[in-house]
Parts: structure tokens; sequence; C-alpha cells
């Protein structure tokens, strides 16, 4: 998948739903909509009604069988259903609407039919993908399709999305999760080197602050209704924009942090989503990026050799915890750092 550097804002005359309702001769005539639909996301927001139909799309879902739900479906709960069912009961649990519209047995019944999928004697809709089993978090980011659509479409669209559009991020050591938090810390470095060094002084990365972000792709942040306009804008444009969606939400703190003796305090929650805001000033930072590290961060949640590249090799999900997040910034603040630690290892 490939994604423009660069995004221009335009008037379109056409409404979403007349783009969604044209009629097409050719395939390129069918990508030439699909291109004004995704311009014009940028400017207009997508109707309630009409998300699930846009994220399909935009998802290229061009094939759904609901014998093939039904089928795994009735292969009942997988060797990771207890896991499952761990997380699920807690997934937006303070969302009212969510809780309304989303049961918890929708959430099981579609993570246990997803890790069936990693058999391919059960399905042939995704052959010749690795095999993907549950990971934390999963469930979290099967809520916003649950949210959007019916349930058998969610599944298929949650299904594309992971073994299509993130695969690195849901493997067993969460290697685009990690490549992903290097990359939000490079980013930052590169667009705001003054709010970089300062947390970076603080001892602060984007693995101990940024991680639920990135590895959710915002959905842990509420409000549920921005979260899912942030989405429209991350299927149109590419899902490695939820790292610059993440440094938006720094930069709308970023006096305060600044100011704090204590920034990790301000950084346990992130701000509410504002997705129009957040979209803004992502335009921008996307235009500031270095050409060849906007090209990571477009690749980086498929593209392994992205995180070889980066150096990052984990052995295990918690890996971040013990990195040496250290190896990127400037000599004289790695030797703050190492005399900072000595001192407090001789008290």
């Amino acid at each position: 998948m490939q994604f423009e550097h660069d995004y221009d804002f335009y008037e379109c005359s056409e409404s979403i739903h007349d783009i969604l309702n044209r009629q097409h001769d050719t395939s390129q005539s069918a990508e030439n909509s699909l291109s004004l639909l995704r311009n014009t996301l940028l400017s207009n927001p997508c109707p309630a009604e009409l998300r699930g139909k846009v994220w399909k799309l935009l998802l290229r879902i061009n094939r759904i069988s609901a014998s093939t739900y039904i089928n795994l479906i009735e292969m009942g709960p997988s060797s990771v259903d207890e896991k499952i069912r761990h997380d699920t009961f807690r997934t937006m649990s303070t969302d009212s609407d969510f809780v309304e519209h989303v049961s918890e047995d929708m959430l099981i019944r579609l993570l246990n039919a997803f890790v069936w999928t990693s058999d391919d004697s059960r399905t042939d809709f995704f052959q010749n993908r690795n095999a993907v089993s549950y990971v934390q978090g999963m469930n979290v980011l099967a809520a916003p399709f649950l949210m959007t659509m019916p349930e058998m479409e969610a599944f298929f669209s949650f299904s594309t999305f992971i073994y299509d559009w993130c695969p690195l991020y849901v493997l067993p050591t969460m290697k685009g999760v990690h490549c992903g938090l290097r990359l939000l810390d490079l980013c930052l470095s590169s667009l705001d080197p003054i709010l970089y060094g300062y947390l970076r002084g603080k001892n602060l990365s984007a693995s101990t602050y940024a991680f639920a972000s990135v590895m959710t792709f915002s959905a842990c942040t509420p409000p549920l209704s921005e979260l899912l306009q942030l989405w429209d804008y991350m299927f149109a444009y590419g899902i490695h924009l939820n790292i610059l969606f993440i440094i938006a939400q720094l930069a709308f703190i970023r006096a305060d942090l600044l100011n704090s003796p204590s920034p990790a305090n301000l950084l346990r929650v992130l701000p509410p989503l504002n997705a129009k805001e957040i979209m803004n000033l992502t335009v921008s930072l996307c235009r500031n990026l270095p050409l060849d590290l906007y090209d990571k961060l477009v690749r980086h949640a498929y593209d392994e050799s992205v995180a070889d590249g980066l150096g990052i090799k984990p052995t295990s999900a918690n890996w971040s915890e013990h990195q040496n997040d250290s190896d990127d910034l400037p000599a004289y603040m790695r030797d703050a750092i190492n005399v900072r630690n000595k001192l407090k290892r001789e008290k």
C-alpha cells in the first residue's frame, strides 16, 4: 500500500452519498471515484449511516460470505477463548453508546471466528497469509467495526484490516507496534526537537507513554464518536497516520508538557480525541516530515525491513520495557542519562 506524502484540500461539489451512488463501467473509473471519496473525506464528515459502506470500500472488501462466517462460528470456542473473554468484558465499557449497540457476545463470536481463520482447512478466504492468533488489544480493534457495521461485515472488515493492513502489529512479539513506537520518537524528534528533547530529558520515550495508543490505533482514547471519524481518515490515507495523530495530540498539550516538572503525569491519559483538529494538524505534520522517514512510516505495519533497518528485534510483547531507547539521542544526552542513572544506583 502506498499513500501520498501531500494532502490537498479542495471543495468537492459531490457529496459522499453522491459518490457512493456513482455507476462505473471500468475499473479505472471506480478508482477515480475512490480517490475522490478520499479527498472528500478531508473536508466533509462521513455520515454515520454510510460509514460501514465507506470503510468496506477503502479496505477493498469485495467479497463477503455468510456461510463462511456461520461455519467459523459453528466451530465454537477457539483455543484462546478464555483469553478473549478475559478482555472482551471490559471493551469500551465506559462508552454508553457502544455498550448499547455492541454486546460482549458479538465480540466473542467475531474474535473466536477470526482465530479459526488461521486454519486454512476452515476457509479459503484468508489463504496465503501468515497464521495469526488472538493478541491483547484485538478486542479494542474489533470494537469500532462492530459499532459501524453488522457483525458479519465487521468480521470480514476486521480480518482484512489485520491480515492486509497491519500484520506486524499482531505478531506475538508485536514487532510492528514496537517499530511504530520507535518511529513516533523519530518523527517527534524531527518535527518538534524541543518537545522531544524535554521529554527524553525526563526519561520519557514513546514506549513509556504511547504503547496503548499505537497498539490500538488510538482506539483506547475516547470518545468513540471522534475515533470513528479519525478512522475515516486513517482508512482513506493509511494507518501510518495514527503515529502522527498521537504527535498531534501531544502538540495540543505542548505548553503544559514543557511547563510541567512531571510531564509523565500529563501523559498517563491523552486528551479526548477531536478528529477534525487532529487531522488538520496531521496534514501539516505530513508535509513537514522528511520523505525517507515518511516512507518508513507508511511501510512499518506490514514491511519487516523497516523494523529490521531500525534495529528492532523484539523477543516478547513487552520488549519495549527492556529496549535501549537512548540509541537515537545525541551523545551529550546519552551521557547525561548515563550519569543520572549511575547516581540513582549509588543512592
